[in-house]
């Protein structure tokens, strides 16, 4: 079976890693020394909202170790059944602790190699043009704003991102009001498209996804209690490859810690 591996966002660069480090000079010494493209690929599932974050630490990682990491990003449940059903991969990063516990408990990934790496912040988002201005609370006029139009984020019934959103507006009071009304994407990153191109007026993502997209702006922040920690854990899976170890090590150390602060995400310790 073939497996969909290895996209990007559309338009993106080649994947880190996937390009051979340039030939060195003609000596027995140089001629020895493994390349990028004399490497096998690690290849990293994760979360869609990980996909620029990981991408700049696959390519630093390459640039430090010859080995080449490809990514497949999408919905962490997508990639969840996807690894049940016997994709290759090497490393499985989710946005949610759930869906690697669904993992774990079908002894598909290595439980030792699991760490909570980071951490993010639920946010509604608006276009960037658009004069809404809304305060998150307790019954809080949310289908009032939305006018005609449609609320975007994940599918709540497996997305984590509109998993965290039904939960954050059931206790907000809010979720009866606008249940009907949802435009259920396959991922955090197509709701956020929704946002972009005007097709919704408001949409929940996640405040990192936020922050990428110049077309949206934030209206506000869900408040941390109105919904379960977002925590991204990774883990190997069962078998992976000899070398997928260090790049989990990688992002885990001082390296990832920086990039994941400067995309917005809080690393855990």
């Amino acid at each position: 079976m073939l497996w969909p591996l290895l996209f990007g966002p559309p338009g993106a660069a080649a994947m880190p890693g996937a390009t051979a480090t340039p030939a060195a000079a003609a000596t027995p010494a140089a001629a020895a020394t493994p390349t990028a493209g004399d490497q096998p690929a690690i290849v990293v599932f994760a979360a869609a909202s990980l996909t620029n974050v990981l991408q700049e630490l696959g390519d630093g990682f390459t640039r430090e170790t010859n080995i080449p990491v490809k990514f497949s990003f999408a919905a962490s449940s997508a990639l969840a059944r996807q690894i049940e059903n016997g994709a290759p991969a090497d490393i499985f990063f989710s946005a949610d602790i759930e869906w690697m516990d669904y993992l774990q408990t079908r002894g598909l990934i290595d439980r030792p190699s699991r760490h909570d790496v980071v951490g993010n912040r639920l946010v509604l988002v608006a276009p960037a043009a658009s004069l809404i201005q809304l305060t998150i609370g307790p019954n809080f006029p949310l289908a009032a704003a939305l006018g005609k139009g449609r609320l975007a984020t994940g599918d709540p019934d497996a997305v984590p991102v509109g998993r965290y959103a039904k939960t954050a507006l059931t206790n907000l009071g809010v979720w009866n009001d606008v249940e009907a009304r949802m435009a259920r994407a396959d991922s955090v990153r197509a709701a956020l498209s929704f946002v972009d191109r005007g097709e919704v007026p408001l949409g929940i993502v996640y405040e990192t996804d936020a922050l990428i997209d110049k077309n949206v702006r934030v209206v506000d922040v869900f408040p941390a209690n109105s919904h379960p920690p977002i925590v991204y854990p990774i883990a190997l899976t069962a078998k992976p490859k000899a070398d997928a170890a260090r790049f989990v090590a990688y992002i885990r150390g001082p390296a990832g810690d920086l990039v994941f602060k400067a995309y917005g995400f809080s690393p855990l310790r």
